[in-house]
């Protein structure tokens, strides 16, 4: 469905009934992406994806300004007002996962739960950020000097990806045709908007968020395995899931470990919802 809200045009999806659970997908991704974790998750649960700003069939304005993680935020409140949830659990995937940390810090009232998967809560560092919004900003010039499909043969390259060359063919090729449906200014406003360096940090706001939250990060990721254990530390009401043989995109290249992580997670009560420390197979590598 098409919903227009905040004057922009947004696609979502939503499937079956029971308890909520709102979808964040990540950079170069749309809902499309989800499509295994909703028939993983079964019935008994109402899903609900959006295609973030300038990805997948939501539109891609021009101003740079638009794409700023707090409206962003704004635009996923507004949706859920349109839908009429008040509140939901929310699994987000890197670039979504970071929005979804945003949302629960600015809506902590309307989150039951919070999985984050491969996601950082920001960059502390000024000079730190400052560098990474310089990179984001090459990189968005690039994607409009090049084009998309110059774009996606890069990003499929980096390291971040590498330990995607074991999937099989066909999933590669899946996941890259979905990318190639991208927006060229909507992908590099993305970055430019809603990049790591161009959001304000929540690291020191991490130890009042008391939403029950599930850090999850493959053990072949070791910067985003570190930054999920960091996180499970400093907030009071977490769990950290360290996937094994999983790279950055979990979900992706350990599905059955990564569905039932968030299986188990999302049937435990919130009171019950306990700080565990990763197993000894389970650490990063």
């Amino acid at each position: 469905m098409r919903l227009r809200v905040n004057g922009l045009s947004f696609h979502v999806q939503v499937a079956g009934a029971g308890p909520s659970l709102l979808l964040l997908h990540g950079f170069t991704g749309s809902s499309e992406n989800w499509q295994p974790t909703v028939e993983a998750l079964g019935e008994g649960r109402r899903t609900i994806r959006v295609d973030l700003i300038g990805h997948g069939e939501t539109e891609s304005p021009k101003d740079r300004r638009r794409y700023a993680v707090d409206r962003a935020v704004r635009d996923l409140a507004a949706v859920l007002d349109v839908l009429e949830e008040n509140e939901v659990d929310v699994l987000g995937y890197s670039l979504g996962g970071r929005v979804a940390l945003q949302f629960a810090h600015h809506e902590p009232r309307r989150v039951r739960r919070l999985v984050l998967e491969s996601a950082s809560p920001g960059i502390d560092d000024p000079r730190e950020r400052a560098e990474r919004v310089a990179a984001d900003e090459a990189l968005a010039d690039r994607i409009e000097r090049e084009g998309l499909s110059a774009f996606v043969d890069y990003w499929e390259r980096i390291p971040l990806f590498a330990s995607q060359a074991s999937l099989p063919a066909e999933t590669r090729a899946h996941h890259r045709a979905q990318r190639l449906r991208g927006s060229t200014l909507g992908l590099a406003n993305s970055l430019r908007g809603m990049g790591a360096g161009a959001q304000v940090s929540l690291r020191p706001q991490l130890a009042e968020l008391s939403v029950p939250t599930l850090a999850v990060a493959g053990a072949l990721d070791s910067r985003y395995c570190e930054i999920a254990e960091q996180m499970g530390a400093l907030l009071p009401n977490a769990r950290t899931a360290i996937i094994p043989g999983a790279g950055h995109t979990v979900h992706l290249e350990q599905p059955a470990l990564f569905h039932q992580a968030v299986r188990d997670f999302l049937a435990t009560l919130p009171s019950q919802i306990a700080k565990v420390a990763p197993q000894k197979e389970q650490r990063c590598q």
